[in-house]
C-alpha cells in the first residue's frame, strides 16, 4: 500500500512602486539687452540668466492658484546701476531689501534714466512653458552716463515706475554674462525678456 500526503504552500508579496510621482518645476528667465548710439548703431549685446526671487514666485503661485480674479500692477522694468554694487541678486531679495545691488536713480546710481519702464501689455501669448515680450523695452540714457550691471521685474501692488521705489514685488533680477556694460548720453538700451517655467 503507498500512501501520500497532500498538502499546499502559499506565498503573497506586494510590490510597490516608488514613492509618488514627482514632477520639478523651475522659474527662470532670461533678458536680452542690445545699446544702440545716438545715431543708432549697435554699440553691444548680451544676455542676463535672472534668479526668479522666492517673493517672485510666491506671486506668481498666490495669483494663478486663486479663485478670485486679481489686478496686476506692472511688471515694471529698471537697471542695476555698478556703483555701490557688491554681489550679484539672490532668490531671497525684495524691493525693500536688496543690499548688495542699487537700482539706477538720477542722482547717486548713474546712468540716469527717466524711470522704470512698463512692460504691461507687451506680452505674446505663452507657448511651450514661456511667455515673451512681443517688443522691447527702451531705456534711454540722459544727462549722465555710466555702467550698469543688469535689470529687474517688479510687479503687483504698489508696483511703480518710480525710480527707487521699495513697494510691489520683486519678480526677477540678474547681471549681465558679459560684464559690466557703459551707456552714454543719449544711447538707447533695447531689452527684451521671456519668462520660462520648465
Amino acid at each position: 500500500m503507498e500512501r501520500a500526503s497532500a498538502g499546499a504552500i502559499c506565498d503573497a508579496s506586494i510590490v510597490r512602486g516608488r514613492k509618488g510621482f514627482t514632477e520639478d518645476m523651475k522659474a527662470k528667465g532670461q533678458y536680452f539687452a542690445q545699446c544702440f548710439d545716438k545715431d543708432g548703431n549697435l554699440k553691444w549685446e548680451d544676455t542676463i540668466d535672472n534668479v526668479v526671487t522666492t517673493v517672485g514666485k510666491n506671486h506668481l503661485l498666490d495669483n494663478y492658484l486663486a479663485a478670485a480674479a486679481f489686478t496686476q500692477t506692472g511688471p515694471f522694468m529698471g537697471l542695476i546701476s555698478s556703483v555701490s554694487y557688491t554681489g550679484v541678486p539672490v532668490a531671497a531679495d525684495t524691493m525693500a531689501s536688496h543690499s548688495t545691488w542699487y537700482e539706477v536713480s538720477a542722482t547717486t546710481y548713474f546712468p540716469t534714466v527717466a524711470a522704470r519702464l512698463t512692460t504691461n501689455g507687451g506680452w505674446a501669448a505663452a507657448g511651450s512653458g514661456s511667455k515673451a515680450l512681443t517688443g522691447t523695452v527702451d531705456f534711454t540714457i540722459i544727462t549722465n552716463a555710466g555702467t550698469v550691471k543688469g535689470c529687474f521685474l517688479v510687479l503687483g501692488s504698489g508696483a511703480v515706475n518710480t525710480l527707487g521705489s521699495t513697494a510691489g514685488t520683486l519678480y526677477s533680477a540678474g547681471v549681465f554674462t558679459g560684464g559690466d556694460k557703459v551707456l552714454g548720453v543719449s544711447d538707447v538700451l533695447k531689452v527684451s525678456y521671456t519668462a520660462t517655467l520648465t
